[in-house]
Order: C-alpha cells, then sequence, then structure tokens
C-alpha cells in the first residue's frame, strides 16, 4: 500500500488450516480436528481488522480442500466459519479461492452461499466440469475469479480459446463481475522466459512462465472490453498451429509402441516368490541384507568437476577420470563398511530427473527454470515437449564400470517413468498416461541393456507415485492403475535372477499400500523412519507383503547420527511385523545432501546392528 500498489492479502482459509493440519505427537489420530475452529476463528479477525486497518479493499481466503471429498460436517465447517466472520469481514470485497481439480457440485452450492463473501475464484484449467456448474447456477451480484490460465504447467494459454470461455462466463456473470485469472498462484511454474536465452526459439515460443502468464490475464482482460491487443492474439495462434504440426513433437514409432501397450497387463512370467529364490542362487546374500538408495554425498570437488565438463573446461577424458575415482572410492567405502549390495553413488548425476531428461529424446531443459520443492530447496524440472524416446544407454557405461571394481552385486540406478513424469513440466496436448507409458518404455530398453551387461541387481525409483494421486477418491484407481503399470512395463523383460528394486521415499504410502503391492517389485526400500514408523502399522494390521522390503531404519534429512542400538530396535519392530527372509536394512532415502562425516558412521552402526541382530536370530535357532 506505502508504495501505491494495491494489493490482495492472502490468508490460507480457516477450514482448509485445519483440515490440512496433522495432529501433533501424542494426540489420538481420531482426534476432531474441526472442533479446534472456534479457538482459531479470533485469530482470524484480528488478522482481518489489522488488515482492514492498513487499508486492504480486499481480501483472498484460499480453500482449495472445497475441491477434496468432504462430509456434510467438514460442509457446515465452512458454513459456520465464514458465518462467524460475516462482520469483521464487513466493507471488505472477500474472494474464496479454489484450485487442483473440479469443485463438486454440493461442495459449490456450500460456497456459494458462504456468508460475507463477494468473489469466488474456479481453477478452469483441472476443472472443465466447474463451468457446468457456473452455468447452472450462479449467485447474482457475485465476482467471478475465472481461473483459465493454467498456473501450474509451462505452456502458453490458447487465447483464442481462452477469450470464448470467457464470453460464455460474462453472459452469466456480467462484464462487471467477470475477473481473469490464473487457476492457481503461480507459485508452481518457472519466473520468466527472459531468463532462458538459451532455449530453443520454436519451443520457447510455445511456453509461458509466471511473467508471461500475467501478459496472458491482462491481454485476454482487456480483449473482454473491446481492446484485443490483434498482434499479441494472431502470434499466439501461430505458436499453438506450430505446436501442433511440428514434426519434433511426434514420432510415429514411439506413438505405435505405447499405443499397442493398451489393453495388456505386463506382468513377470513367474511370482515373486520364485524370483527370490532364484535370485537368492545367484545372489547368496546372507539374512538382514543391508544396502543404501543410491547416491552418496556430493561434495564441492565433484560438483566442479562436472561444472566444468559441462563448461567445456575439462575434456571428456578427465572428466570420466575423475569420476571413475570417485566411484572407486565409494565402492571401497562400501566394502570397507561391509555392505552386502553396493551402489555406484552417482557421482555424474545433477538431479534423479534431469539425468534422464538429458538423455531422453522429447525433452527441453532450462537454464534458470526454477521453482519451489519445499522449503527454501528448489528443483528445475525438465520441459516434456514431444514423444519420448532413448537413443542409446544411459547408464550402462557407469554402471558396468561400478560393477568391474567389486565381485559384490552393483545396482544398476534408474529413475521410474512415473516419478520422471511427476517431476517434469508434462505436455498438455495428450493424457499423462500416454507420455508416461513412452517414458515407460524409454526405462525398459535401458533396464534390458544394463541386465545383457551383466548388472543383476537395478533400482527402479518411484519415489513420486504417490504424489500424482488426484485429489478426489473417485479418480485414484484409474491413475494408480496406470502408473503401476508404467512401473511393471519397465522390467516385464528380464529374467528372474534379476533383482529389481525400487524406492520410495517421504509419503503417506498406508492407504496405496495394495498398488505398491501389485508393482511386482522384487525389492521395495522405503520411508519409515521420518514418519515416526507408521508405514508398519498397516502391516500390522494384517496386510501380508511377500516381496523383500526395506522400511528405512533412519532418516537421511538429519545430520545425527543413529546409534546401533537404535537401528538393532528400529529392525526388531520390523520383525514383529515382516518376515525375516523378506526383510532388508537401508536408510530412508539417498545420502546426496549429507556429509560424509555423518554418512560412515551413521552407515557403520547400520551394518553393526545386522550383525547383531543376525546373531540373536542364528543363536535362538
Amino acid at each position: 500500500m506505502q508504495i501505491g500498489v494495491d494489493t490482495i492479502p492472502v490468508l490460507i482459509g480457516p477450514v482448509t488450516y485445519l483440515l490440512l493440519s496433522k495432529p501433533a505427537k501424542g494426540v489420538e489420530k481420531a482426534f476432531p480436528i474441526l472442533s479446534l475452529l472456534d479457538k482459531i476463528l479470533p485469530i482470524y479477525k484480528e488478522v482481518i481488522s489489522e488488515l482492514k486497518a492498513a487499508g486492504a479493499s480486499w481480501i483472498q481466503f484460499d480453500e482449495p480442500t472445497l475441491v477434496m471429498d468432504l462430509e456434510s460436517h467438514q460442509f457446515e465447517a465452512f458454513t459456520k466459519a465464514y458465518a462467524e466472520l460475516e462482520s469483521t469481514l464487513s466493507g471488505l470485497e472477500v474472494l474464496v479461492e479454489t484450485y487442483f481439480a473440479d469443485i463438486p457440485g454440493d461442495a459449490f452450492k456450500t460456497l456459494t452461499s458462504l456468508k460475507g463473501v463477494t468473489a469466488f475464484g474456479f481453477d478452469l484449467v483441472r476443472g472443465t466440469k466447474t463451468l457446468d456448474l457456473i452455468k447452472s447456477g450462479y449467485p447474482s451480484g457475485k465476482y467471478l475469479f475465472a481461473g483459465v490460465v493454467d498456473g501450474r504447467n509451462i505452456w502458453a494459454n490458447d487465447l483464442d480459446a481462452s477469450l470464448i470461455t470467457l464470453k460464455s462466463l460474462e453472459g452469466i456473470v456480467g462484464t462487471d463481475k467477470l475477473v481473469v485469472s490464473t487457476s492457481c498462484s503461480l507459485l508452481h511454474t518457472a519466473v520468466d522466459l527472459v531468463n532462458e536465452p538459451k532455449l530453443d526459439t520454436e519451443i520457447k515460443s510455445w511456453l509461458a512462465f509466471a511473467a508471461q502468464k500475467v501478459v496472458e490475464v491482462n491481454a485476454l482482460a482487456k480483449a473482454l472490453t473491446g481492446q484485443k491487443d490483434e498482434a499479441f492474439f494472431s502470434a499466439n495462434a501461430a505458436a499453438q498451429a506450430s505446436r501442433k504440426c511440428s514434426p519434433r513433437v511426434t514420432n510415429e514409432a514411439v506413438q505405435k509402441a505405447a499405443a499397442a501397450l493398451k489393453g495388456s497387463d505386463h506382468r513377470r512370467a513367474t511370482d515373486v516368490s520364485t524370483r527370490l529364490d532364484a535370485q537368492q542362487k545367484k545372489l547368496n546374500l546372507p539374512i538382514l541384507p543391508t544396502t543404501t538408495i543410491g547416491s552418496f554425498p556430493q561434495t564441492i570437488e565433484l560438483r566442479r568437476v562436472r561444472r566444468e565438463y559441462k563448461a567445456k573446461k575439462v575434456s571428456e577424458e578427465e572428466y570420466v577420470k575423475s569420476i571413475k575415482e570417485e566411484i572407486k572410492k565409494v565402492v571401497e567405502l562400501q566394502e570397507e563398511l561391509d555392505i552386502d549390495v553396493l551402489v555406484h553413488g552417482e557421482p555424474e548425476r545433477n538431479d534423479m530427473v534431469e539425468y534422464f531428461g538429458e538423455q531422453l529424446s522429447g525433452f527441453a531443459f532450462t537454464a534458470n527454470g526454477w521453482v519451489q520443492s519445499y522449503g527454501s530447496r528448489c528443483v528445475k524440472p525438465p520441459i516434456i515437449y514431444g514423444d519420448v524416446s532413448r537413443p542409446k544407454p544411459m547408464t550402462v557405461f557407469w554402471s558396468t564400470a561400478a560393477q568391474s571394481m567389486t565381485k559384490r552385486p552393483m545396482k544398476g540406478m534408474l529413475t521410474g517413468p512415473v516419478t520422471i513424469l511427476n517431476w517434469s513440466f508434462v505436455r498438455n496436448d495428450q493424457p499423462r498416461f500416454e507420455t508416461c507409458y513412452q517414458i515407460a518404455l524409454a526405462i525398459k530398453d535401458e533396464v534390458e541393456d544394463l541386465e545383457k551387461a551383466g548388472i543383476t541387481v537395478i533400482q527402479i525409483d518411484e519415489a513420486a507415485l504417490r504424489e500424482g494421486l488426484p485429489l478426489r477418491k473417485a479418480e485414484h484407481a484409474f491413475y494408480l492403475d496406470w502408473a503401476v503399470h508404467s512401473f511393471r512395463i519397465t522390467n516385464v523383460g528380464v529374467q528372474d535372477t534379476t533383482q529389481i528394486h525400487t524406492h520410495m521415499c517421504y509419503s503417506n504410502f498406508n492407504d496405496i499400500i495394495q498398488s505398491i503391492i501389485d508393482m511386482d517389485a522384487d525389492v521395495i526400500t522405503i520411508e519409515n523412519s521420518r514418519s515416526d514408523e507408521k508405514l508398519l502399522s498397516v502391516f500390522r494390521e494384517g496386510v501380508k507383503y511377500g516381496a523383500g522390503i526395506g522400511p528405512g531404519v533412519y532418516d537421511i534429512h538429519s545430520p545425527r547420527i543413529p546409534s546401533t542400538e537404535e537401528i538393532a530396535d528400529r529392525i526388531n519392530k520390523m520383525l514383529a511385523v515382516l518376515e525375516t527372509n523378506i526383510l532388508w536394512v537401508n536408510p530412508d532415502c539417498g545420502l546426496k545432501t549429507r556429509k560424509y562425516a555423518e554418512v560412515k558412521p551413521a552407515l557403520q552402526n547400520m551394518v553393526a546392528a545386522c550383525k547383531l541382530l543376525r546373531t540373536q536370530l542364528a543363536s535362538s535357532k
């Protein structure tokens, strides 16, 4: 306000704030979280009063939980909360914003009848069915914030199509009450295309980052008032047309191969227990085998080598020599620690998705397209603009080099198709599952090449499987079906003796455990310690799991070094609910972000705990 910018303060709405909260440690799971509404509403009133005093004329509440499956008492909480706030909100324009999905009919009814609210916002990119609700009855005199510009992806808006949608809405709510908007906050997209001088010009013409999306919103708003920028609209139409017919987008062979996958099941020929027997004969692992998740610390020196190689400051020969030396160090450390199944440490990799995207066709990369991941951590997602294929092997060279340094099994390390999809900006001109099947076929080629090269343990990480789950239960089955199928496609062709691992981290897996079992991996390593061992509760409740499983024994996101006793205690808790012959011992996640001074003693204690328990189990027999 002080610098002359009219600003809408944005608060998370009171009901969403509670519905997305978790009970604190020691609080009953069944604690009625909405019972706290009366305690937080006075705080909201205080904040609203302060904002009014500071000169705010509008205030926005984000209530995205309205697009989820809600029960009648939850709808009542919305009605109650806004009725309670009504007098404090008096004199303000009040916007309640929803996003990320269609809003169900009963939620639409609750939302549009909230007291004291003068405007409603909808995601019309992900929520195309919401348009029908608006058309069938929108409250008169209320503003409609129409989210027609995609805030979650980086594609240029189809301005002509958006204008048609907006004109139809204008007929319902009136010109003075229609506001052109983005579908959600622009937090999820990169900042500005101006920062991408090296990006291919044709691909660049198909994109819009946050700065460009603001321009699109303004252009659409002006067009509605009769001030259409014809040159801007025709350039946009030309870019849309070039994207539709560009030969770099379509690869017929890939389209055919992906189409042929539909309707088939893609399962390995034998069941998991038969495969585990065949693998054990070949690998000869001890009981409670130990392994790590894949990455080892990425030192300053290592990052420098990669950076200089990319900038062509060091030759390929020097680069390969440096990376091989790093792998040798990691292999020797693991042998010294007496870990059973080794990893090469991934010194050649920047990010687990970017590394593969850079070697697949159909991907483009930004120089500065950073988006927030969590906290202060940012990632630079690749852009999938076309059909995906694998021109040549991606990891075979490094995996075979690492295997040649040891007699112990060396894991081939791959990122799975669902994770590559969910951690990229994905093309919006075909269904997501079709793109995922294409990536799955590319990873399948890599898996089979690793096997041919003598790698007998291959890990295909699906860290982001749970992340792509739709917000509403009715859509879960379809997503999980194609996501799990995509994973199975990657390894359907390998021999029984090749052991397929997968890894999942930092998510609540209990509600999708059957889908995880259906992935049919031989071994799954999965986060367990950070979530206070919630994962084990599903096995306590009687879920039967016959494949190998390694619920993480310590949290790698903390520098804290767990003691041997603590790890042994965790393993004992696992042994209470899981069969001894399927249990693996490993950290929660990769070690990339840790220092060797933390990694070495933590792994030492992990192996010591294993040996202690092996001795105890042997003597108890």
